[in-house]
């Protein structure tokens, strides 16, 4: 596909309809694309960003077959998506991306580990289990300093259980799962890759995560990653070798653990935009999502050099509170210089539903995380 895509004529379907599709719409709307969205809620924070909205499973294969059929070009903003409704759009002429076969893949856990391990990819040590009874065996067997995850279904820390104690393991999910032995973490690091139909690949510079113990999401990010020059040429190599192999087209998310002995190993993978390339928004010279719609229009790579460093804080809804939400904080917050506040639009806040984002922009990084820890003080998601 070329340039012709920019007529009146070309239809962008894109399935799911959260913050990830409106902030994907945002840059749409900037090229006056055409855009249809597929997403099962009524009030879906697409709904007045884009051409067309359709309410609707994603799960269902006459649903999504429907929708894409008149659609030029088809993409995601969740992988949890009827994949042979897709198999078969694309069989018909329908540009899918991420293609259909590296999405069923990375939409089973289990199917991503052994998509590394038969590839020479380096991950952590894994064994799959059927039921909580095997996976307790393993955990037994690795003195119960294990990481479960559900093979299907699981986003934003569901579907993930960190065991590190025989207590803890009889709380283990009784789900086919992978069982992943706990690396020894000197820390997490990510790199966004993209990727076009001709091939050309380009990485954005990786990010730096912390963890929000309790909700297992992510809680602050810095970017650039504090790493040496040789960690950072490698996880990228990783990556670019990463998105050619599945032969995906537009983003993909590559999430690394970083051991003590300074060795990368991946963690998992999202074929989309994704929570650790928000801050590209306003601290690169091509955001994460413009980047995606050049990778799956096959349009030339936009630069990924860093305007500014960033840090980066989701917010999330407060323990204690579920209902109508309202921010307090918010006029606080503004009030500091590089303080960029996304909302994402959701009614309804409940305990660590994401429903924003900050970004804070300083030459300093260290600076940038000090205020952005201020800010996650300072600014509460709460219920009226």
């Amino acid at each position: 596909m070329n340039t012709s895509f920019f007529s009146s004529s070309k239809k962008l379907g894109i399935l799911g309809g959260g913050q990830l599709g409106k902030m994907l719409l945002q840059c749409t709307n900037t090229w006056d694309i055409h855009t249809k969205v597929l997403e099962p809620s009524a009030d879906s924070a697409c709904k007045n960003l884009c051409n067309e909205f359709v309410q609707g499973s994603l799960q269902d294969f006459k649903t999504v077959y429907d929708f894409g059929k008149n659609c030029d070009v088809l993409t995601i903003e969740i992988e949890h998506v009827n994949v042979e409704a897709l198999k078969k759009l694309s069989a018909e002429g329908v540009k899918v991306h991420p293609n259909p076969i590296a999405l069923e893949t990375i939409q089973d856990k289990g199917l991503q580990k052994l998509f590394y391990l038969q590839n020479n990819f380096p991950t952590a040590e894994f064994v799959l289990c059927e039921n909580k009874n095997e996976a307790l065996a393993v955990a037994e067997k690795w003195n119960f300093q294990a990481v479960q995850k559900s093979r299907k279904a699981g986003y934003d820390g569901k579907g993930v259980f960190v065991c590190s104690s025989k207590n803890e393991a009889e709380n283990l999910m009784d789900v086919p799962c992978v069982m992943e032995r706990k690396v020894a973490l000197k820390k997490e690091i990510a790199v966004i890759a993209a990727r076009n139909e001709n091939g050309e690949v380009k990485c954005f510079p990786s990010v730096e995560m912390d963890f929000h113990a309790g909700a297992n999401m992510l809680d602050l990010l810095l970017f650039p990653a504090q790493i040496e020059a040789a960690l950072e040429y490698k996880a990228a190599e990783i990556a670019t070798a990463l998105i050619t192999k599945f032969n995906i087209c537009g983003l993909l998310a590559v999430e690394f653990f970083v051991d003590e002995k300074n060795q990368l190993l991946i963690n998992e993978v999202a074929p989309r935009p994704h929570n650790s390339g928000h801050q590209t928004i306003e601290s690169s010279i091509t955001s994460q999502y413009e980047q995606h719609l050049r990778g799956i229009l096959n349009l030339p790579l936009g630069s990924t050099k860093i305007k500014m460093p960033s840090a980066m804080v989701n917010l999330l809804g407060a323990q204690g509170f579920e209902g109508d939400v309202y921010y307090e904080g918010m006029e606080k917050c503004l009030q500091k210089e590089g303080v960029k506040i996304h909302i994402y639009g959701k009614k309804k806040t409940k305990p660590f539903r994401k429903m924003g984002h900050v970004t804070v922009l300083h030459n300093d990084i260290n600076h940038a995380k000090k205020t952005a820890e201020w800010v996650k003080q300072n600014l509460i998601v709460k219920s009226l």
